[in-house]
């Protein structure tokens, strides 16, 4: 095989989700779980990779990277060539940020790139296995803003149907803090679904009046507060769901006395991502935006990571030739 050229390198680049709720624990409607969610504005996630005579990684996450190329070439047999990838920046891992399915869908997008197959997302995500749950990660690989997606049928291996992407207003920032402790993932995570008693019928009933009624059009209006206020909301409710295996609404320690405290910053919605730790406050300006993240910083005191910025208007990016900032 002849020697990589730099321009035969290619490179994803894609951020960490939210999950700003579940729609659905029950599926009495046929379709299980269903979202709402987006893009943070970081942390970011970067990885490349270039032809090469066998298959192997390096960097961060390198083993796990390797499982999802491996799954990829199985679900595409005679796969034409074998990739070495890298990771260049990680995404924290246990955090509710989404990592397994970020890493598995860039290294996914890259294989397809190198080999001209396609490089549709929801084919990416069922030819890795994700999105068995919540396609929100899927959806915002796929594209930035808000998404809104429907659930899965169980009987299906589709990935759960995109309802809804609309953007945020350009003004409106958030604030993204990851404290220095594990959230639930994986197989725990799976063990914790089957464990939860279903949701009362009134609470899912609230939580997709104030999806519809409220987060929506307030998003399109711009009206940050009932906006925030709906979020907050459906946070609270959801979060009852939840308290039987975390312990309470909001992950017990720095993830629950940030969402309790950030109101009083200036967040006019905030939350908790997935199981934590992960929790985010949305504000409107860049000054309030630097504010709350200041005060979430001094209230952390170095214990974990603080990103700040505007929503993301874009899904992953993919470039070919070398790094960029």
């Amino acid at each position: 095989m002849r020697a990589a050229r730099a321009s035969d390198e290619v490179f994803v680049e894609t951020s960490a989700r939210l999950h700003f709720g579940v729609l659905d624990l029950g599926g009495s409607l046929g379709r299980w779980f269903g979202g709402i969610g987006a893009a943070a504005p970081g942390p970011t996630l970067l990885v490349s990779a270039r032809p090469a005579d066998m298959l192997g990684a390096d960097g961060e996450d390198a083993d796990r990277a390797l499982e999802f190329a491996r799954r990829f070439q199985d679900h595409h047999p005679g796969f034409p060539t074998s990739v070495h990838l890298r990771i260049h920046r990680a995404l924290p891992e246990h955090a509710g940020l989404g990592s397994g399915t970020q890493l598995g869908l860039a290294v996914a997008r890259l294989m397809a790139e190198i080999a001209g197959v396609s490089t549709d997302t929801g084919e990416l995500a069922c030819a890795i296995g994700r999105a068995k749950r919540s396609a929100i990660g899927t959806w915002t690989f796929a594209g930035g803003g808000f998404v809104l997606e429907g659930g899965r049928r169980p009987e299906r291996d589709s990935v759960a149907p995109l309802l809804a992407r609309l953007p945020f207003p350009k003004t409106w920032r958030c604030v993204v803090a990851v404290p220095d402790s594990r959230g639930i993932s994986g197989p725990d995570e799976a063990a914790a679904f089957a464990a939860l008693p279903p949701a009362p019928e009134r609470d899912v009933e609230r939580v997709a009046h104030l999806v519809l009624m409220g987060l929506l059009p307030a998003l399109v209006d711009g009206d940050i507060a009932t906006f925030g206020s709906a979020l907050s909301a459906i946070q609270t409710i959801t979060g009852r769901w939840f308290a039987p295996v975390q312990g309470g609404a909001f992950a017990s320690g720095a993830s629950e006395d940030l969402v309790r405290r950030m109101p009083g910053w200036g967040a006019a919605g905030v939350g908790q991502s997935s199981w934590g730790p992960t929790v985010y406050g949305i504000v409107d300006g860049e000054a309030a935006g630097l504010h709350l993240a200041d005060r979430v910083r001094d209230a952390m005191n170095g214990a974990g990571s603080v990103h700040e910025g505007p929503f993301r208007t874009e899904g992953a990016r993919v470039w070919r030739g070398g790094v960029h900032d």
